[in-house]
This record gives C-alpha cells, structure tokens and sequence, in this order.
C-alpha cells in the first residue's frame, strides 16, 4: 500500500445551463439564475431562514454528497454584500443551521459507522468578497455554504497517487503562509483558547493515515463525539475557533497591509492578541517578508486575500473521533484537499447515473429526519417529490 494524497476521478450529469456570451463562468454561476436552477433541479429542502439543501450538481463524491447553502440571493442581489462567513449569519439562522449539521453529521455516521470503509467529513470553506470574482479558485456560489460527504475508502486507495505538489494541496506546508513562516505562533495562539468540549488533538491522532493529511494544521477532539454535537456548546467552542482565526487572520494582513499598524478594530481576543501576536518578533518578521514581496511582486500581491479566507471542518479519524480542524485558504477552495483528497469532476452522465439511486435515497432519507425535525419543507424536482 502507498501512502500519500489521492486523486479521484468523480463523474457528474452535464449542467443543462448556457453561460451567456460575455460572461465568466463564475460570473454567471454566482448569479440568480443559476441559484433558480440549483433549487429546481436540485433542491430538496428549504426552510423560513432561506437554508437550502440540495444534492450537488458537480459532486465531490458519489457515495454521499450534500450541501446546505445559506441562500440569500434573492434578498441581496450584490454577490459581494452576502454573509461569507458563520460569524456574519443572524443567530436565528445559525442555530437551525447548527441543528441541520447535527442531524446530517449523524446520519452520516449511522449509515457510514466503519472509519476503514468510509472517510466522511462536514465543514465550510469561506468565500472571501475581496477576491476577484473571475479569479481561479474562487467558489462558483458566493454565498455561505456546508459541505457534506463520504468517501469510499478502497475507492480512495485504488485511487492514483496525487502530486504533492499541486497547488489546491494548500495545507501541507509548502504554499500556506501560515504554515510555511509562524507555524509555531499559529499554534501557540490557538491555545490560549479557552475551550471545554474540544481538547487538542495530536498530529498523529488527526491524520488520516491513507493520504498522509491534514499537515501541521491545529486540530481538536471533539469530547464525547457525536452526542456532543447535540449541545450548543460544541457549536459555540466551534465558533471560538473561528473567531480566533479571524483575529489571527486580519492582524497578520494589517501588518503586511501597514507596518506597525494598531491592533485591528472589533478583535474577539484582544489580549490575546496584544500578548501572543504583536508582541511576537517571530509574527512581525513574518508580516514583513509578506509586505516586502507585496512590494516587488505585483503578481503575488495580487493573490493575496486580505480578508480571513478559511477552510473548518469536521472529520472522522481512523481511530473513529470526531476532529476539528482550521486552515488559511490560499489557494484552492476544495475543502476535500484539506484531507489529502483532490477531485477530479468529469462529465460522464452514464456513470452517474449508476451511482444516482442509492445517492438520492441517502438524500430523500436524511431530508425526511430534517423535515421530522421541522427544519425545513422538502421541494420537488423532476427527480424526486416534494414528500
């Protein structure tokens, strides 16, 4: 057996939508018209905060593959004005959000109970609004959404080794700033948080042994597993993450940004901040040799996210624990490269369709124990009725 990161190859049905003429991709792909097609020709559930669940058109995996999708698109029409991020959806919405994940999470490891037949995670990955909207990378649904899947793990193995240096690989240490110039102080950071349901988890005890992932990256237990994530204070240590990301995040780029700058306005953890960051030589110099490159390099400058751009997960290890992970997103988007996974989505309507069945009852199953819960009214397409 080889180890490494794989890359599979994931068959998908040809999205019967033209791109105008004149326009980009992700342009189009961001605008209200496809957001329409998502829910009629994919939807399966919406609800009164305007969360929709729908199966994924470009899957990642044909095991299982859903998202929850935040979608604002009809309430506000500027693509850079939406909420990228949890820390920016409403709390009324967030905690039917944070139900829906519990409910999709365990059903995942109900129907899914064995770590070495399945690989099966649950996360988000923001989407940054001062990205250039027709940059590669960039999500083609600039509004805030969970991912939900499970991958085959002898599909996984059989799968050809991916090149470890491909540039959606972005979390093993060679392109992410963070890992590549204040590992340490990432780390040192993360810990003064004061967190009860999540303990630290090791590198060991966090990677997936098959492709060697995630790389250097803070990961957390999560006590308790999965009844766990029936309390809202999993939810609310798991918002504490991110909003030490956050702060970690805006006052590296204020010091790149500006050198000697104030500490950010708004900070969640300004002691913290204060004691562990700017007051850190290591970090400063780290900001500096970000700002001087800015200076010289025009192209590099130019692909830097100024605003927290973030990959946080939910996963299964191989020993069965529910682990809690957080990455800088520099380059790729595809939350699955966080675990070692690179999916390569071909058109092959054919080979979809022999997938699609057992997919769509997993689907039509989880939204039945959704709709029990009364979070949400199922939707009907041409592939499945609205009960």
């Amino acid at each position: 057996m080889q180890y490494g990161p794989r890359e599979i190859v994931t068959p998908f049905r040809p999205i019967p939508l033209e791109v105008p003429e004149g326009m980009a991709p992700n342009e189009f792909f961001n605008s209200t018209e496809n957001l329409n097609d998502l829910v009629h020709n994919n939807g399966l559930l919406v609800n009164p905060e305007n969360l929709l669940l729908y199966r994924k058109a470009l899957g990642h995996s044909t095991t299982f593959d859903t998202s929850i999708i935040y979608n604002t698109s009809q309430t506000i029409l500027n693509p850079l004005g939406r909420p990228v991020r949890r820390t920016q959806v409403p709390d009324n919405v967030k905690n039917v959000w944070n139900r829906m994940n519990q409910i999709l999470i365990d059903y995942m490891l109900e129907q899914f109970p064995d770590p070495a037949e399945h690989l099966l995670l649950a996360g988000e990955a923001s989407l940054d609004a001062t990205w250039p909207l027709t940059s590669p990378g960039v999500p083609s649904i600039r509004m805030l959404h969970n991912h939900f899947m499970v991958f085959d793990m002898d599909r996984l193995a059989s799968a050809q080794l991916a090149d470890p240096d491909n540039p959606n690989l972005t979390d093993g240490g060679q392109h992410s700033l963070f890992q590549s110039y204040m590992r340490d102080v990432y780390r040192e950071f993360f810990a003064t948080l004061k967190l009860e349901v999540l303990t630290p988890a090791s590198d060991e005890e966090a990677r997936i042994r098959l492709t060697g992932y995630p790389q250097g990256l803070p990961s957390w237990k999560v006590r308790d597993g999965a009844a766990m994530l029936r309390s809202v204070h999993f939810w609310r240590e798991y918002d504490e993450i991110l909003k030490g990301f956050i702060d970690f995040y805006r006052t590296f780029f204020t010091q790149v940004s500006s050198r000697n700058a104030p500490m950010p306005e708004g900070v969640y953890f300004p002691d913290q901040v204060e004691d562990k960051l700017l007051y850190n030589n290591d970090f400063m110099a780290a900001a500096k040799k970000v700002r001087d490159r800015c200076i010289r390099d025009p192209k590099y400058a130019n692909a830097i996210r100024w605003q927290p751009a973030f990959k946080q997960l939910i996963y299964r290890n191989d020993s069965g624990d529910l682990i809690v992970t957080i990455s800088q997103n520099s380059i790729g988007n595809a939350i699955t490269e966080l675990l070692g996974v690179v999916v390569r989505r071909e058109p092959d309507a054919a080979a979809y369709e022999r997938f699609e069945p057992a997919l769509i009852r997993h689907l039509l199953e989880v939204r039945r124990r959704l709709i029990e819960a009364d979070l949400g009214e199922g939707i009907a397409t041409a592939y499945w009725d609205r009960e």
